[in-house]
């Protein structure tokens, strides 16, 4: 494939099947959400796009959550920012912004709870950062961590949504690189 920027509902439209998944799969990595995506085409406005992921996202289940969860970088970990949004930092730029700001002391708090919580869970905090402080991202985490992990799934995957809404649309603002 050639690499484009694709960044209009009509580019998306005219793409082809698997650079149509490719595009989608930046805005959430689920195969199951990707491919229905790909096959909903053509969309004809912003809240066409936006109902559609959300009904295939309904249709998702537990594994699907769960292979979209391990495409998000834990919150606070640089480097593991650094190498996750490789390949989505267009549409994914500045969602942790909050925590490139936050204290040394609230950076490592952070990473020991993420830590604790993955250990329980199986699984990475996932919360849409997008315009939260580090502080709050701790807060809620210190909240969620004792919940059962059935439970846990059941929120990130409402907060998996929100994030893959948000990158949608930055991707039509900005346009997202298909290659």
């Amino acid at each position: 494939m050639n690499q484009q920027t694709v960044a209009s509902l009509e580019s998306i439209n005219n793409l082809s099947q698997s650079e149509a998944q490719l595009w989608l799969s930046q805005c959430c990595a689920a195969p199951k959400w990707f491919e229905g995506m790909a096959k909903t085409r053509p969309f004809t406005d912003i809240d066409n796009i936006s109902q559609a992921a959300q009904d295939i996202w309904q249709q998702c289940h537990e594994q699907d959550f769960l292979i979209a969860f391990e495409a998000h970088p834990m919150i606070g970990d640089v480097n593991s920012l650094r190498a996750k949004y490789a390949a989505t930092k267009n549409i994914a730029s500045n969602e942790q912004q909050g925590a490139a700001q936050a204290s040394e002391h609230t950076l490592q708090a952070l990473a020991d709870a993420n830590h604790e919580y993955l250990a329980k869970h199986g699984f990475i905090f996932i919360i849409c950062a997008t315009g939260l402080s580090a502080e709050t991202m701790l807060d809620a985490l210190m909240q969620r961590i004792n919940n059962s992990t059935a439970r846990e799934i059941e929120l990130a995957a409402a907060e998996q949504i929100k994030i893959t809404l948000l990158r949608l649309e930055k991707g039509l603002e900005k346009g997202i690189q298909t290659s």
